[in-house]
């Protein structure tokens, strides 16, 4: 099993920029594919980012591409997402999930394991 905590959401102005933070439990925290994932009221949940095992492959939601980076740090069992240059549009809920799988990982199905969300809200 593995246990996700969110944390480092907030409120910021437009152009501003938050740092996201996951912490991970369990021993295999290393073998998964750590994900983003956000979704804003009325709205479906949608991915944002995900990075590899090995830390070297990053994938982007279009809408982010540019302006958030994920990492990851194995050793302390964290994955992060630093996001520069907030848009009004950014505002939602955000979350980190976990999945067994190295391939279509932009698709929630593939996660099997999800933290409770950080409120994101980008004032105008």
């Amino acid at each position: 099993q593995v246990q996700l905590v969110e944390s480092g959401g907030g409120l910021v102005q437009a152009g501003g920029s938050l740092r996201l933070s996951c912490a991970a439990s369990g021993r295999t925290f290393s073998s998964y594919t750590m994900g983003w994932f956000r979704q804003a009221p009325g709205k479906e949940r949608e991915f944002v980012a995900a990075i590899m095992w090995g830390g070297g492959r990053t994938y982007y939601a279009d809408s982010v591409k540019g302006r958030f980076t994920i990492s990851r740090d194995n050793a302390k069992n964290t994955v992060y997402l630093q996001m520069n240059s907030l848009k009004p549009e950014d505002t939602a809920v955000y979350y980190c999930a976990a999945s067994p799988y190295t391939f279509n990982t932009d698709s929630p199905t593939r996660y099997n394991y999800w933290g409770q969300g950080t409120q994101v809200t980008v004032s105008s």
